[in-house]
């Protein structure tokens, strides 16, 4: 019986150990929670590096767009997906004209009509050429003066806007331009531009400008 005993004492004072091995040390738990901080750090530290990346592409578009400098926005179209303009809020991935980049560039010089949507209220097709849509549609307004915002939308009316529900995993930029009181604010404009990280860089994959429609 007193052997019984003995036998049991040593049994609870090894299990007792081996639970006590399998506790983390204290050094162990301070490396487990500074690798916890630095990876949160870390992750700050890139998502701050991309929205300036952002707003500076973002920028560096709008400043292409008010000089006419077709060439240095088409260096910014994604190399592998291209660009797709939506004349309105609403993306039409079937009705929406898309352009490889080498399409892009292709075009840029001539004279060549495309169909870019149709003009709400009236339902006309809207046809002009790559420069007359970038500079008469995309750019109607001076957004270099706009209110800038990253995955926000500020502008907004009517129209059914499905942008995050088509480019769920991309970052966009929006460039807001106020409404006047002379035209009860109904003149407001917006342009987004959709972007894409390719090979460390960020591209653009989508224009789509918005406005108040019927």
């Amino acid at each position: 019986m007193k052997k019984m005993i003995t036998s049991l004492a040593v049994i609870a004072v090894m299990i007792a150990c081996k639970k006590e091995v399998q506790k983390p040390v204290p050094n162990e738990i301070d490396s487990m929670a500074q690798a916890k901080s630095d990876s949160a750090v870390h992750k700050v530290q890139n998502n701050a590096a991309k929205e300036v990346t952002l707003k500076k592409t973002n920028d560096e578009l709008l400043q292409a767009l008010k000089n006419k400098d077709y060439k240095t926005f088409a260096s910014l179209i994604h190399p592998e997906k291209g660009i797709r303009f939506s004349m309105y809020a609403f993306v039409d991935l079937k009705g929406d004209k898309h352009f490889s980049k080498a399409e892009f560039e292709q075009y840029l010089p001539t004279k060549t009509l495309f169909t870019w949507g149709a003009h709400d209220g009236s339902g006309d097709p809207y046809k002009a050429t790559i420069n007359n849509y970038l500079g008469k549609w995309v750019f109607s307004k001076d957004f270099t003066a706009s209110k800038y915002s990253l995955n926000t939308f500020t502008g907004g009316g009517n129209s059914l806007n499905n942008l995050k529900e088509m480019y769920p995993k991309d970052d966009f930029t929006e460039n807001y331009i106020k409404g006047t009181e002379k035209a009860g604010e109904m003149d407001w404009k917006t342009l987004r531009f959709v972007f894409e990280e390719f090979q460390g860089k960020y591209y653009l994959v989508a224009v789509v400008n918005d406005q108040w429609t019927i």
